[in-house]
């Protein structure tokens, strides 16, 4: 398992770090699809009980991440290609409503950071910070938004697809494609255009999700 270990013994919020770090390491595909989570491994990695691992664990489930397989407890959850195209249905439901409702309320200050970000992006050439750099131009943008809920939803659900949008970038035009699109969202979000904003957004994930489908062909079609 590839996790940096960690003394958290002392640490109060021990279920918290656990958590996090697995959250990322499932996120950035540093542990595969399929592969069992072991409390007493993970236990040791960290230097605590089991008890704040089962926390963490069962929070990891509860948003989809994990999975309890019998005789192999839980292990890292996989994506049909129906339920990846289900979750990105839903982010192309909320999504848009969510950058709609933010348009009118962003910050020189904040479309500035948006717009550094989104230059960020199109300049990468690590594959490996792709998925942040994306994540962190949209998450920008959003953050202006006041539909708490619906952030959190959409939060949920591009963690659940974050591994194949990664892969996609990499194995497609996805980084020239998304680069363009970004900065027309950026353009319309200057201007105040909210509506245009919004549909640009539910274009953006429209495409990611035809392009993901159409790279990714070994998803399995059932789970």
């Amino acid at each position: 398992m590839k996790l940096k270990s960690m003394d958290i013994s002392a640490t109060a919020s021990a279920s918290s770090i656990v958590f996090d770090a697995l959250r990322k390491a499932i996120i950035e595909g540093q542990i595969e699809e399929g592969e069992p989570l072991r409390q007493d491994e993970i236990a040791r990695l960290f230097n605590t009980s089991r008890i704040p691992v089962r926390e963490a664990i069962s929070r990891l489930e509860e948003q989809g991440l994990v999975r309890t397989r019998r005789y192999k407890g839980a292990v890292v959850a996989g994506l049909s290609a129906k339920e990846t195209a289900e979750i990105f249905d839903l982010r192309a439901l909320v999504e848009p409503e969510i950058i709609r409702d933010a348009v009118p309320r962003m910050s020189r200050q904040l479309l500035a950071g948006a717009r550094d970000k989104c230059a960020a992006f199109s300049a990468a050439t690590d594959p490996m910070a792709y998925g942040d750099l994306n994540r962190a131009f949209h998450e920008t943008l959003y953050s202006a938004s006041d539909l708490k809920f619906f952030q959190e939803i959409a939060d949920n659900a591009i963690d659940r697809v974050e591994r194949q949008v990664r892969a996609q970038l990499v194995m497609s035009d996805g980084m020239d494609r998304a680069g363009r699109e970004h900065f027309a969202i950026l353009e319309a979000c200057e201007i105040g255009d909210a509506d245009l904003a919004s549909t640009l957004t539910r274009e953006h994930i429209r495409g990611a999700k035809e392009s993901l489908l159409k790279h990714l062909p070994d998803l399995p079609t059932a789970t």
